[in-house]
């Protein structure tokens, strides 16, 4: 791997993010940490209003909190995902837009893993991107020009070993997709974005720093891993006006792995 970085990371400091999400209220799923925290920040200052919902109670983000509210919520329960979207309309007015970022994951072979195992990974990953999807789209359609953006993974384009429930769970959540990106046009857009390993809390918790740089890295044309902000910004764009005329894309943010 190269110690030197052709394409290092963007810095959205560097850019005028200011008002590209000005007037929008999304709701942004698995904001406690990693991609979701990320996006959940990057929206604020793009001039978002966010209701950050995570199984954890998310930390305060930065900026008025007029601006934003954290709730707790476990996106398997649908009455749970009802009263998050509740209190999106009582803060906010209503939504117009969501992102689903909150995912879990498992690197069991397919012949070993627990069936139980196997149900939490889809029930989390695919079902409960449904849960939201379904409980918020009232509320987008209302808003006139909704926007859905839900996170799969470069596993649901091509997955590895080891890998067999949480490939179907993501793979699952870009067709369910498509199929809403038919069904709820013209006045809801939905679109999937695919990462490559990006420097999370879940992605350290399964690779030394040593495995990320040697083996993990090399993967991938541009030779690294993503940083969970350049994940945020691919989400920021599908979900501004600039997207306008994209709707059932499958968006590979994956340095190169997959070429989709």
């Amino acid at each position: 791997m190269s110690n030197s970085n052709p394409h290092p990371p963007f810095n959205p400091s560097d850019a005028r993010m200011a008002d590209r999400l000005a007037g929008r209220r999304i709701l942004v799923t698995g904001a406690a940490s990693g991609i979701g925290r990320a996006i959940a920040e990057l929206f604020l200052r793009a001039g978002a209003q966010v209701l950050a919902l995570d199984r954890h109670r998310p930390a305060d983000l930065a900026g008025a909190t007029s601006q934003w509210r954290a709730c707790e919520a476990d996106i398997t329960e649908p009455p749970a995902v009802e009263r998050a979207v509740q209190l999106a309309v009582q803060h906010f007015g209503g939504l117009d837009g969501v992102v689903n970022a909150a995912g879990v994951a498992n690197t069991d072979w397919a012949d070993e893993v627990s069936l139980d195992d196997w149900k939490r990974v889809i029930d989390v990953n695919l079902t409960g991107t449904f849960n939201v999807c379904r409980a918020a789209l009232p509320q987008l359609r209302a808003a006139g020009a909704g926007t859905i953006v839900n996170l799969s993974s470069g596993q649901g384009l091509q997955p590895f070993k080891q890998r067999s429930a949480y490939a179907a769970s993501k793979a699952g959540v870009i067709s369910f997709s498509k199929s809403i990106a038919m069904e709820w046009a013209p006045h809801v857009r939905v679109n999937t974005v695919c990462p490559g390993a990006v420097d999370t809390p879940m992605v350290r918790g399964g690779y030394t720093a040593e495995q990320l740089s040697a083996q993990v890295g090399p993967r991938y044309a541009l030779e690294r891993i993503a940083e969970a902000q350049e994940i945020a910004l691919a989400a920021l764009y599908l979900t501004s006006a600039e997207s306008s005329f994209v709707t059932g894309i499958t968006l590979a943010v994956d340095g190169g792995r997959s070429y989709h």
